[in-house]
């Protein structure tokens, strides 16, 4: 259900960008012709991302993926992105296009590092866990309720296309597993696991309950009589003939070949050169060069902040007893557990309203996209996270989507609702995603590309500016926010530890569970995330902290001349910026102020 009803602010609400001299102009000309080829080139490669934006020219398609055709052309085009760039002169660029030749150059730099063949020689054997792979979003791409269109008569027979090759990549991560099994590459056992459950979820259901069959059961008018009996035998056929027996292949190779042989181990430092690796991801999602022993360090001194204020709101809860003692009770009073579905769906319409009526007050920029609020499709609500967010399309026909979980009532809580709705909805990754998508002005690549740490640290930040929306005002919501901020602080602790020190499963829950109130079955599901995808959870707390650094150093140089509207349009105006990118902007905003 829409919740967001502000309207657009005026374009007199918005920054605006000097006019740029002839020599500007010209060679801003010449970035701009890089980054539209360079566009059009990766859609080509990369359909799936131009049906997610709403372009359908390639909608017959779904890419290449796990070939060695498709990996050397992603790695040329990097190559040659980089070669033309270095022919565009920075110095005669405009503000604005310094701030893309910037972005482009540090995106294309960094990503160019993963071709590394040390680092290939681990990413490309480990094609599959529960949280990326192919079989965790394209069922729901492809079911209706997804970003793939299901409008016209055209749609649904591109849809069976995509199908037949997504059935055909399902063979193709088979092979790249094997590889890896070959050289004694393998992901944990849990993770393999965990993998087979999902696929035992989409083989459960019979064909006319399969997701794959869901678009052949609410045609949309323009489909005519005879094509809707037509796709109605082709859709089941499919499902029948070709999806689920790939889905079946798939499993049974994981289940007789590949768990077997997965390994015991969960850190990344026990794969053949996995320290080098686990440094390359560190980076990657952060954008920074760190090492693992100092966001370890920087995760513990963290975690002792928050404690320290969860203490005071503890006792600002009148709570007799000590913290954990504290944590336990917020696990299991009843009256922190939803009773139902519905519940949770009108408090988070009710929390929606509330931020509305003061979100103004902080921002001059406000999306047009509207904001959807939907339960998780229960075919992977289990391993899913409490909540997740999916952007619309710049045009409006798709909104944004705030996704909640309902899988475990009981081990579901109230008290975490309010700032869960900043980090995913408002003013979290629906404004800051969709402001991206809607400004025209900028290149595609900084519209609907970004980087972990900008846009998760951007959620992450938006849950700060709790006081200010109007919310978490009492003890319990706000234990909600810092058991959220806890749970980045813990991240840069247990993934570190994890990856680079040796830490158990075992030991990376009970650290969860002893520093927060979550409860064990959350707790679990976030140490095996970060088994199954090392470095990412790294980035929200690394990109949080770098904006509140900023908005600090902003506040001490501007006094009483900082606007928390303005400050919020400079991080948001342009896209996901890697942090040293957005470090040199906001300087010189900060001096534009002065």
């Amino acid at each position: 259900m829409p919740t967001l009803a502000i309207a657009q602010t005026s374009p007199a609400a918005a920054p605006r960008a000097a006019v740029p001299t002839a020599a500007q102009a010209a060679e801003g000309e010449k970035l701009r012709r890089l980054f539209e080829e360079s566009n059009e080139a990766a859609l080509r490669r990369n359909p799936i991302e131009a049906i997610s934006r709403g372009d359908l020219r390639y909608a017959d398609r779904l890419g290449d993926y796990y070939t060695r055709a498709y990996d050397e052309a992603e790695r040329q085009a990097l190559v040659d992105d980089l070669n033309a760039l270095r022919k565009v002169d920075r110095s005669k660029l405009g503000a604005v296009d310094r701030i893309a030749y910037d972005v482009f150059e540090s995106d294309r730099a960094r990503d160019l590092k993963a071709f590394d063949p040390a680092l290939r020689r681990i990413s490309d054997v480990l094609p599959i866990n529960h949280f990326r792979g192919f079989q965790t979003f394209y069922p729901e791409f492809a079911s209706g309720q997804g970003a793939a269109p299901f409008k016209t008569t055209e749609d649904y027979d591109n849809n069976l296309k995509r199908n037949a090759q997504y059935a055909a990549l399902v063979d193709r991560m088979i092979v790249r597993a094997r590889e890896g099994m070959a050289q004694g590459i393998m992901p944990p056992r849990l993770v393999v696991q965990n993998v087979i459950g999902q696929l035992d979820n989409l083989l459960a259901p019979s064909v006319e309950e399969s997701l794959f069959y869901e678009p052949v059961t609410k045609f949309p008018d323009a489909v005519r009589a005879a094509d809707r009996t037509r796709l109605t035998a082709a859709y089941a056929k499919q499902v029948r003939d070709v999806l689920n027996p790939a889905h079946q292949r798939l499993r049974a190779f994981l289940q007789q070949e590949y768990l077997p042989e997965a390994r015991d181990t969960i850190g990344t430092s026990a794969l053949p050169g996995g320290a080098a690796y686990y440094d390359y991801l560190i980076e990657s999602n952060t954008t920074l060069p760190l090492k693992a022993e100092e966001v370890h360090q920087l995760g513990l001194r963290e975690v002792a902040r928050i404690l320290a204020e969860m203490e005071k709101q503890k006792d600002r809860a009148g709570f007799q007893g000590s913290l954990p003692q504290f944590f336990q009770h917020l696990r299991t009073d009843a009256r922190f557990q939803p009773k139902s579905a519905e519940e949770i769906a009108a408090g988070y319409a009710e929390i929606g309203k509330k931020v509305d009526a003061r979100v103004r007050e902080q921002f001059a920029l406000i999306p047009e996209t509207p904001l959807d609020i939907r339960p998780v499709p229960a075919f992977r609500e289990k391993t899913a996270a409490a909540g997740s967010y999916q952007s619309g399309t710049p045009d409006g026909s798709r909104p944004g989507i705030f996704y909640y979980n309902t899988y475990d009532l009981a081990n579901r809580y109230l008290w975490g609702m309010e700032t869960l709705y900043l980090h995913e909805a408002v003013p979290g990754h629906h404004f800051q995603i969709s402001l991206a998508q809607e400004n025209e002005s900028l290149p595609a690549f900084m519209r609907f590309g970004g980087n972990t740490a900008f846009v998760e640290g951007w959620g992450l930040y938006a849950e700060t500016l709790y006081p200010e929306l109007g919310v978490e005002t009492d003890p319990y919501q706000r234990m909600g926010g810092l058991n959220d901020e806890m749970l980045r602080a813990m991240r840069l602790v247990v993934d570190t530890g994890i990856h680079a020190k040796g830490w158990t499963r075992e030991q990376a829950i009970r650290y969860m569970i002893d520093n927060s109130p979550m409860p064990e079955s959350d707790a679990t599901a976030e140490v095996e995330r970060y088994i199954a995808i090392p470095g990412q959870a790294l980035a929200y707390k690394i990109g949080q902290l770098t904006m509140l650094r900023l908005k600090a150093d902003a506040k001490q140089k501007l006094g009483a001349k900082f606007d928390p509207r303005g400050f919020h349009a400079t991080l948001l105006d342009t896209g996901a910026l890697p942090m040293p990118v957005l470090e040199r902007k906001v300087a010189d905003w900060i001096a534009s102020q002065r």
